[in-house]
């Protein structure tokens, strides 16, 4: 049996829905399905502004944009973290400030915050790894008490909440992504920016229609249309909107498919839990999470590499994740770790991930667990 670590998502009415854009005459950004799949996400989002965008990538770095962010200034976030959290801020000429995680969620660990600010910070970027949420509250009081922005990077967020608030909707400033590899993905690539402070409504639309008013032109408030600021295109086409349309609307059926997956991984492991064989990812009782991933700690980072060898030789896809920020050359050029290195890179070097995709089936949920265990049991 071979069982690959990612399927995209294919929810059954897609092809009818491109099909239907095909037809309309218009494939650009903002047609029909776009408008659709905004009206979804500001119906269950409120009282968000969102914008489809090409990526997650570029929805961040519209979020840099927004932010004025410029050289001289600094931008916290962990480096536990995929390359584009820092890029979209490294680009407008920030320095980054990476703090350490916490081992039981790989999330920023929210008390290293303070002690990395200076007056040169502008911003705290937190990332809400495996879709389950940093401590927001703490996150926001801390930026309001010292006149920070707060931009939420929850490329793996989308169905995931924070006392019962959507993640990507409580900062001044969201990113979702769609890629192929995400719970939800407009055909390969696509993302969402999410605009939860009102001052940046306006300007947000004009960075994203190349630094023109043309939006305002569409809607008939101005009577042409004219270069208003910096920008560049950060429109979803009308293909991918469709394709995205379709996983909307069947948003929850994907998330319970995954949930239910996520949990027979969790109950499965429950023994080697308790025996100390591996680690697995808490979940705060103020958090509902997506099942974006199952992931969990080996001991070391060499039964880690043997795991990932032993699942491979069975046909079976498992894969470590990122290599912190901070080890690498751009990290070290464009940013310092604020503090130390307690977890971020042990825990990077240990952490393994099964496969984990919409419509995974139950044979082969059981052949993954069966192969796992296997492995496990001959470290005892």
């Amino acid at each position: 049996m071979k069982i690959p670590f990612n399927k995209p998502p294919v929810a059954g009415s897609e092809l009818a829905y491109i099909t239907e854009a095909l037809s309309s005459g218009k494939l650009s950004g903002d047609g029909h399905f776009s408008n659709k799949c905004r009206s979804w996400f500001e119906t269950r989002l409120p009282p968000s502004k969102v914008l489809l965008t090409p990526n997650c990538t570029q929805a961040l770095e519209m979020a840099a944009l927004l932010l004025d962010i410029g050289v001289g200034d600094e931008v916290i976030m962990p480096s536990y973290t995929f390359v584009s959290t820092a890029n979209a801020f490294v680009m407008r000429g920030a320095r980054i400030k990476f703090v350490d995680i916490q081992k039981d969620t790989m999330n920023l660990d929210v008390s290293l915050i303070e002690p990395a600010i200076s007056s040169r910070t502008k911003a705290i970027v937190v990332v809400h790894y495996a879709g389950v949420s940093c401590d927001m509250n703490k996150v926001i009081d801390l930026a309001r008490n010292h006149g920070l922005y707060v931009v939420e990077d929850a490329a793996q967020g989308m169905m995931s909440t924070y006392k019962g608030r959507a993640l990507g909707t409580i900062g001044d400033l969201g990113a979702y992504s769609f890629h192929e590899t995400k719970n939800y993905t407009s055909g390969g690539e696509g993302g969402l920016l999410l605009i939860n402070n009102p001052i940046f409504y306006e300007r947000a639309e004009i960075i994203r229609e190349k630094g023109t008013d043309r939006s305002k032109f569409f809607r008939g408030a101005v009577d042409k249309y004219t270069w208003q600021d910096m920008g560049s295109s950060y429109l979803l086409s009308e293909l991918q909107a469709a394709y995205l349309f379709s996983q909307l609307e069947n948003a929850d059926r994907i998330n319970e498919d995954r949930l239910r997956s996520w949990n027979r991984y969790y109950r499965a492991f429950e023994n080697e839990r308790s025996l100390g064989l591996i680690e697995c990812l808490r979940i705060p009782s103020d958090c509902e999470h997506n099942g974006h991933l199952f992931y969990f700690l080996m001991r070391t980072g060499k039964e880690r590499s043997k795991f990932i060898e032993e699942m491979n030789s069975q046909g079976i896809m498992s894969v470590f994740h990122y290599v912190p920020l901070h080890s690498s050359p751009a990290g070290r050029q464009f940013g310092d770790f604020s503090g130390d290195d307690v977890h971020t890179t042990e825990c990077s070097e240990r952490l393994v991930r099964l496969p984990l995709y919409f419509g995974i089936k139950d044979d082969e949920l059981a052949y993954v667990i069966k192969s796992a265990k296997r492995y496990l049991s001959t470290l005892r």
